[in-house]
């Protein structure tokens, strides 16, 4: 079982840049495809990133290519996820969750393990 815990949420200008991070536990966290979501008020849970067990492959919704970057340390069981040039609208609670199989989806419900999220708001 892996335990979530993101931390790094906060008030931003837009163009300001903020990082997350997500620590994880359990000693098989290495082995955990990761993803990053967020949950606007009134809107449904999206995908924001994702990255494979080992780092190799890493994945983007369109909205933040460019902008976004998901990075993992195993040896920390922690993964990242910096955001440069944010605009109002990605504000939202910044979910990271993990994948036991490995890959890291786009998929929502292919992640088993969620943390408890942080608010991240950008204002105008």
């Amino acid at each position: 079982q892996v335990q979530l815990v993101e931390s790094g949420g906060g008030l931003v200008q837009a163009g300001g840049s903020l990082g997350l991070s997500c620590a994880g536990s359990g000693r098989s966290f290495s082995n955990y495809g990761m993803g990053w979501f967020r949950q606007a008020p009134g809107k449904e849970r999206e995908f924001v990133a994702a990255i494979s067990w080992i780092g190799g492959w890493t994945d983007y919704e369109d909205a933040v290519k460019g902008r976004f970057t998901i990075s993992r340390d195993n040896a920390k069981n922690a993964v990242y996820l910096h955001m440069n040039s944010l605009k109002p609208e990605d504000t939202a609670v910044y979910y990271c969750a993990a994948d036991y199989r490995g890959y890291g989806t786009k998929i929502l419900g292919n992640y088993d393990y969620w943390g408890q999220g942080t608010q991240v708001t950008v204002s105008s």
